[in-house]
């Protein structure tokens, strides 16, 4: 390469450079050591830290037990037959009683006639005491047939199955055309009753006492039946019995609940979640659930000042029931509380906060 092309080279690399760094010292927020203008400084602030509020407010608090129960049938009745094979017709004739009945009426009025004629001596007494021996003989009769058309009447009714309770008839067991059994022990069919009908579920041995503090006042204990999920309410009842005696196995007590179950919406074997109301707590403060944090120093929420920053309230807590909790101590009704978003935060963080609907108890 030439040396005047060289020249030129260098000089056109010379001047890129120079351009470049005239830019960069005079374009806009650089210049005088990284400052704007009028001389102030460009970092930005600590970003505000979005969260969901929710306010605790003032309210009565049932306190409840739940556990886990199965619907059962109230009674359960299984259908047998007494007798065995099928009628096929009956063993005796209606017209026998009233010929024996008839001969009867005309033995006595033959004996009428036979007293007067002996009293005035125109028959002999042996005529006399023969024709009462046949009213006798005729009465026996009458009264045979009457206590075999009774034997009858017991082993037709036999054949007619009644129920001792309403309820709801299972799949039969026995399909017609079979030959039955007296006393089979398969049954024809199975009756549960049905309305009312029964929970069985079991409760720890140390609730038990609270439990039983309640239902020995002699008042109805409330008792109401939740779906699997524990969501949706599906019928009202009461405390009807408590067991005897505690399942070693378990460290469980078994209790049994009533429904009236009109609607049919407790169906045997139906797996519930029972909710023994043992009492109300009047007029207590309620936060959501969802604001309880918990650490080395026990329970706490974050409470949104007005002014937006977050405070760290220790709590002491009460008890919960429908994703509410009882504040004993730390939080005051009308407080905003941090539901969503609380494991960003630190005391004294800036927040942004977006509130939503508070919680209920269920109904």
């Amino acid at each position: 390469m030439r040396p005047a092309a060289q020249k030129w080279i260098a000089v056109v690399i010379v001047g890129c450079v120079l351009a470049g760094g005239a830019y960069a010292l005079t374009r806009p927020g650089k210049g005088q050591g990284g400052k704007t203008s009028g001389g102030a400084s460009a970092a930005p602030g600590p970003r505000a830290t979005p969260v969901v509020i929710a306010l605790a407010r003032a309210g009565d608090l049932p306190v409840a037990l739940t556990a886990l129960g199965s619907v059962t049938a109230l009674n359960t009745v299984t259908v047998r037959s007494r007798v065995d094979g099928q009628l096929l017709k009956t063993l005796f004739s209606e017209g026998q009683l009233a010929r024996d009945m008839a001969a009867l009426q005309n033995a006595r009025l033959d004996l009428e006639r036979y007293r007067v004629l002996v009293d005035k001596e125109m028959i002999a007494r042996q005529q006399f005491d023969t024709q009462a021996a046949t009213v006798r003989q005729a009465e026996g009769a009458v009264k045979a047939d009457q206590g075999q058309l009774e034997l009858i009447k017991v082993q037709l009714s036999y054949t007619r199955i009644t129920a001792p309770l309403s309820g709801r008839v299972g799949l039969r067991l026995v399909d017609p055309g079979n030959m039955v059994k007296a006393n089979d022990p398969g049954g024809l069919v199975v009756i549960a009753q049905i309305e009312p009908i029964a929970v069985v579920f079991a409760i720890p041995e140390d609730s038990l006492q609270p439990v039983l503090r309640q239902y020995r006042t002699g008042k109805a204990v409330p008792v109401d039946a939740y779906d699997r999920e524990g969501k949706k309410k599906l019928a009202t009842g009461v405390l009807a019995a408590v067991d005897n005696q505690i399942d070693p196995g378990t460290g469980t007590v078994k209790l049994k609940a009533s429904f009236p179950n009109h609607d049919g919406a407790l169906f045997p074997n139906q797996f519930v979640n029972a909710r023994v109301l043992l009492d109300v707590l009047p007029n207590v403060v309620l936060a959501p659930g969802e604001a309880i944090q918990r650490g080395p120093q026990g329970a706490f929420v974050y409470v949104v000042k007005p002014d937006g920053i977050a405070q760290m309230r220790r709590l002491e807590l009460g008890p919960s029931d429908g994703g509410l909790v009882a504040v004993k101590q730390g939080l005051a009704a009308g407080e905003a509380v941090v539901v969503d978003g609380a494991e960003k935060l630190q005391d004294g963080a800036k927040v942004e906060p977006r509130e939503r609907a508070p919680a209920r108890t269920r109904s």
